[in-house]
């Protein structure tokens, strides 16, 4: 284990305002953006902030798998202690770190939100370094992100996506047809841009939690179930309890995306969880890129910030099974 980074660090650190979507709830998007900050902080501490790794070293920080389970909701003004502590092994081959993240509530110290990071350090051919890397670093410092093994795909990738169109689309295309059929799922393909990009070249973990984010919306609205008239027909509003996504291989600046979202389960009438896999063609083959997990379930403000669960109608539960689309709620 590297002792650059071995000794655990706090932070204190506040949520971006683009994140309170819902009242002044922080969706788990951003507090998986947290989590990703408290790690970078923790670098920084050390002497190793992205910068210095990658100007002085070659060396990109990425994050490669991120888990988070949120256990309380996170307000927009929240100040968030982060509590950031190495979980790396000898043998490993990425950087481990346990996150814990606390607010207070009433003068007490509350443990919101707990994250498992794993961090690799991407050799880039395009920097020259300025000096070796650390020996501690080494066994960190990979080629390649990950490497995923093709699969075969029957169906011939369809046009390319109309560049004005914003959101891609969801069919009907040959290969998102040959990814869903016969599942209860959800196909989406999306051409990556620019600024879900990092170092000039390739997809990183943000990118995939805003897909992720994106895919559960177009899901939802495909279903019957769109945000708004829920939210304003209903007073409902999704929920995440658990959150889980890692990179298989690399994601290239402006290669389409295809991203299928399957409902897995569905747990008595409060939570479902459903699975996000990323695929890109390449050489007519079909290559996972990155697969995720999250778990949803409904929940209502009562008053300002006090938020309880609501249980699934008849109405959500088939929609969410698929035996049939939701009928609208009505809008305010």
């Amino acid at each position: 284990m590297t002792t650059l980074l071995a000794g655990p660090t706090q932070v204190a650190l506040r949520p971006s305002f683009e994140g309170s979507n819902i009242s002044f709830a922080i969706g788990f998007k951003h507090v998986n953006y947290l989590a990703e900050a408290a790690v970078l902080e923790h670098f920084r501490s050390a002497g190793l902030a992205p910068g210095v790794l990658y100007e002085k070293f070659g060396l990109g920080f990425d994050v490669v798998h991120l888990t988070t389970r949120l256990g309380s909701v996170i307000h927009g003004d929240d100040s968030v202690k982060c509590e950031v502590r190495p979980t790396t092994e000898d043998g490993d081959t990425t950087l481990g770190f346990a996150v814990t993240m606390s607010v207070d509530r009433d003068g007490r110290e509350t443990k919101a939100v707990t994250s498992k990071v794993r961090v690799a350090l991407r050799i880039d051919d395009h920097v020259k370094p300025a000096e070796p890397v650390p020996a501690e670093l080494a066994a960190f410092a990979v080629p390649r992100l990950a490497t995923a093994a093709p699969q075969p795909l029957t169906a011939r990738p369809g046009t390319s996506l109309d560049l004005t169109t914003g959101r891609g689309t969801t069919g009907p295309d040959p290969v998102l047809d040959e990814l869903v059929a016969g599942r209860n799922a959800f196909g989406w393909k999306w051409r990556v841009p620019y600024f879900y990009c990092h170092f000039s070249e390739r997809m990183h973990m943000s990118g995939f939690l805003r897909v992720l984010e994106e895919v559960v919306d177009l899901f939802l609205a495909e279903r019957g179930l769109p945000i708004r008239p829920v939210l304003h027909g209903r007073g409902w509003i999704p929920v995440v309890t658990r959150s889980e996504v890692e990179l298989v291989d690399e994601v290239l600046m402006e290669e389409d995306l295809y991203t299928v979202y399957t409902v897995q389960d569905v747990f008595k009438d409060l939570l479902y969880t459903s699975t996000m896999d990323c695929y890109v063609v390449r050489d007519g083959n079909l290559v996972p890129v990155a697969t995720g997990t999250i778990t949803h379930g409904y929940m209502t403000e009562r008053e300002a910030n006090d938020w309880a669960l609501v249980n699934f109608d008849e109405d959500a539960l088939a929609a969410l099974r698929g035996e049939r689309a939701a009928q609208p709620a009505g809008v305010a």
